[in-house]
């Protein structure tokens, strides 16, 4: 048995149980790929994929304990190469973060200006993609670091820790009527055509459990995933926003005004996602805590089980 073939496993159910593809991602033949999987089932004494002719067409009741034994060798190994750069390389590798448009476009930009900075030799990759996306590049390694709202914290395989808290806010053109109110209502929300999230995307949850709970019907007019595209509707005059409100900037949203929604919605928690048991190197912990300065290296590491 070599970690060779519990990456040629790995990578086949990786690829939907397609050899082919499998060996074109690992740079190797279809034949060899196939050997080398039939040389562990003969040693294991067990059939870990079902077979129809050349196909691989399931995963066998063992087979799965058995992945999931060889996914998380695979996870240990990678954490003694960052071992090794970590102490090699102290000041240089590479972080990848994953999160979505409103912290990238957001809350991150300042994070990234003093990252870069204290480790030009670090090359950082910013993934933009929806709360489950972040998860799941999180969970398969392709990420570092997930941030993202509270449905991080449904993933069992992730460690979360709470950031900070944030609101909502209502967006209109100026001169709109809802301006002339001295407390915005939800009852008076829902007389317009709103224009907010897409379901998956920044607490839009939290939009539809207040307007639930009030037993009042919404007009969601228009749903994206980017504040930005639903601030420009709103100026063309399709309906108001609801946006995150650190997404309004007032000398850049010049055109617009922002009606405090705090009161209507209860509030959002941004959250940093990192694999159990993953080594996150040095500037990783560092990156982490210019973002939430309360997630110091000693209380990430403390959450992570690992010695600093």
């Amino acid at each position: 048995m070599n970690l060779q073939q519990l990456r040629y496993m790995n990578e086949i159910v990786r690829c939907g149980l397609n050899i082919s593809d499998a060996a074109n991602a690992l740079y190797t033949s279809q034949p060899g790929v196939s050997k080398q999987i039939k040389l562990l089932e003969e040693e294991l004494g067990i059939d870990i994929f079902v077979r129809n002719g050349k196909r691989i067409v399931a995963i066998t009741d063992p087979g799965k304990a058995v992945l999931e034994i060889a996914q998380r060798v695979l996870h240990e190994t990678e954490n003694l190469k960052q071992v090794g750069q970590e102490f090699r390389t102290q000041d240089s590798g590479s972080l990848t973060v994953a999160t979505t448009h409103t912290q990238a476009r957001y809350a991150l930009p300042n994070v990234v200006k003093e990252f870069t900075k204290s480790y030009p030799g670090v090359k950082l990759g910013l993934h933009q993609g929806s709360p489950t996306q972040i998860a799941e590049q999180v969970l398969s390694g392709e990420v570092d670091i997930g941030i993202a709202t509270e449905s991080l914290a449904l993933y069992d395989e992730l460690i979360t820790l709470p950031c900070y808290e944030w609101h909502h806010c209502v967006v209109v053109p100026p001169k709109h009527p809802l301006l002339l109110e001295k407390r915005l209502t939800l009852k008076k929300l829902a007389q317009y055509s709103i224009i907010t999230y897409d379901f998956a995307f920044t607490g839009r949850n939290k939009i539809n459990q207040a307007f639930k709970e009030s037993g009042i019907e919404p007009n969601i007019a228009l749903t994206a995933i980017d504040a930005d595209v639903i601030k420009t509707y709103v100026e063309l005059g399709l309906g108001v926003g609801i946006v995150a409100q650190m997404a309004f900037i007032p000398d850049r949203d010049r055109h617009l005004r922002m009606i405090d929604a705090g009161h209507l919605f209860q509030p959002s928690t941004t959250r940093i996602a990192i694999r159990k048991n993953q080594y996150l190197r040095g500037f990783g912990y560092h990156f982490i805590e210019l973002f939430a300065p309360h997630l110091t290296r000693d209380v990430v590491s403390a959450a992570l089980h690992l010695t600093t």
